[in-house]
């Protein structure tokens, strides 16, 4: 992986905790390569983060976030059957009482999907192209907020 890739400004104040964040593949995509910069970036930042690998069920993605009791989930879709897998992730998690997990969603998402997305309980979509820095940081100012507010 390149490392120029990976450089970025870290916050000038440390996180409130080591937050863990499992990063997954739903469904057929066989693309991973973002997800794995994604990862490795979040990892570098401080966080925790648990890769699932390709070709993930939702049943096994949430499966990981209660075994690893996850602060966040990131989902890593190139397919184009995310207005399908999202919806059964947020769906299996409520069912799981893991309603607090804060859902990430990458990869090629169309704009006129990204409004249903945050509607179903998706707290953020990052397209190509969005900085590594701006994921990381904004990940952490969110989590950060949910510690200092439940």
């Amino acid at each position: 992986m390149d490392e120029a890739v990976l450089e970025w400004t870290y916050a000038e104040s440390p996180m409130e905790r080591n937050y863990r964040v499992v990063v997954a593949k739903p469904g057929l995509d066989g693309h991973d390569r973002g997800a794995k910069v994604i990862a490795r970036a979040l990892r570098d930042a401080g966080f925790e983060v648990v890769y699932t690998g390709l070709h993930q069920t939702p049943e096994q993605i949430v499966q990981a976030v209660i075994q690893e009791d996850a602060d966040a989930l990131g989902l890593s879709l190139l397919s184009g059957a995310h207005l399908v897998l999202v919806p059964r992730v947020i769906s299996l998690l409520a069912a799981a009482d893991r309603e607090d997990v804060v859902i990430v969603v990458g990869g090629i998402i169309p704009e006129d999907d990204i409004a249903p997305l945050t509607e179903m309980g998706v707290a953020r979509v990052f397209t190509p192209g969005s900085p590594l820095g701006e994921i990381g940081t904004w990940l952490e100012a969110t989590l950060d907020q949910r510690e200092l507010t439940s």
